[in-house]
């Protein structure tokens, strides 16, 4: 049985709404280890063992002086106990930040990996998700950041959701390769060098293309693409919400409404950001997933069960596997490839974040 550290403080909602998630996961047959105030979450459900975590971090002005100074918060008694055996994958409902800076202290990055980056399957109605990363763990990138994250993006596609040759693009605002700020054109030239068996890499695309599917992976840095998730997210609700508003704007519209109701219930369902589960925290040694904080206990127990079956499905193992192939870690310090020393970041090489995911 697979066995899932989550943690319960910062959610939106409360810890109770997230011990109610947990709960609904574990009569799923996944164990849980919950972590939160234990008078807030209420009894533990059955599967659910929960460890009194009061404290915190979730809106932590610097997370990775936080994640380092308070080891009883906990985000990071959850990490710890991944790191520890106790647990074989990370969920959190609290701030990025402090998720980011808890995994990377005690999961620690993989071998070879910059940064790690957060990715997620952007769902598109009628058609299968486009991965976006990053969504959030880093504000600012530097070119090597991006070209691996493109890598990282392709390999997590191929490894995980089973796309042949996933087609790799990045966001920009034009699709010539001189668009863009001067990072992005030297990111499109490595790219395009690289391109080949191990990377289908099709160039820029603009923020129309990404709902149409041009591309299966789409890679940015960090602050545009949570600004880009959190657009296509508002967007999606509003647009759901006025077709609700013109059915009950009149007798007709009400009728027709009716007619449509299971088609549009259909694709609420599509376009529902719970129903993904969280952003995935890639190139770590171990799985993470970065739950949305105003999810509800469905959200959450699917976070738990996208986390249950990444370790299943040995998310981490078979990214890295896809990495190496394309040989696109960072060398060793004595020069073989594939190396880098894998240790946790010291709190000065803790990337930046934006708060959600």
């Amino acid at each position: 049985m697979v066995t899932v550290a989550v943690d319960a403080g910062g959610a939106d909602l409360g810890p109770r709404e997230v011990a109610l998630g947990a709960a609904r996961a574990a009569r799923h047959g996944i164990s849980v280890l919950l972590f939160g105030p234990a008078g807030e979450m209420g009894p533990a459900a059955e599967g659910v063992e929960v460890v009194d975590a009061p404290v915190s971090i979730a809106k932590a002005a610097d997370p990775a002086f936080a994640a380092r100074s308070t080891p009883e918060a906990s985000i990071v008694q959850a990490a710890r106990a991944v790191a520890d055996g106790r647990a074989q994958a990370l969920v959190s409902g609290g701030s990025t930040g402090s998720a980011l800076a808890a995994a990377l202290f005690n999961l620690r990055r993989d071998r070879g990996i910059y940064r790690p980056a957060l990715a997620l399957p952007i769902p598109i109605p009628g058609s299968e998700p486009v991965l976006l990363l990053d969504v959030g763990a880093n504000v600012t990138c530097r070119p090597e950041h991006l070209v691996q994250f493109a890598h990282m993006g392709s390999a997590f596609s191929s490894a995980v959701l089973g796309i042949d040759r996933p087609r790799v693009a990045l966001l920009s605002n034009g699709e010539e390769p001189g668009k863009g700020t001067p990072d992005l054109v030297a990111v499109h030239e490595q790219l395009a060098a690289m391109a080949g068996p191990d990377l289908n890499f099709i160039g820029n695309i603009e923020g129309t293309q990404l709902p149409q599917r041009v591309a299966d992976v789409v890679v940015t840095d960090g602050f545009t693409g949570n600004v880009t998730l959190k657009l296509f997210e508002g967007v999606s609700e509003r647009a759901l919400r006025a077709v609700r508003e013109a059915a009950m704007s009149s007798w007709r519209g009400r009728l027709g409404g009716l007619l449509l109701a299971p088609a549009v219930r259909t694709l609420r369902d599509q376009i529902d950001p719970e129903r993904q589960g969280g952003a995935y925290m890639l190139g770590l040694r171990r799985l993470g997933i970065v739950a949305h904080g105003r999810f509800s206990e469905r959200g959450f127990a699917r976070a738990i069960e996208v986390a249950a079956l990444g370790v299943q499905e040995d998310v981490v193992g078979r990214t890295r596997e896809a990495l190496l192939r394309a040989g696109a870690l960072r060398p060793a310090p004595n020069g073989e490839p594939g190396g880098g020393d894998g240790e946790g970041a010291s709190p000065s090489e803790a990337p930046a974040t934006v708060s959600g995911a």
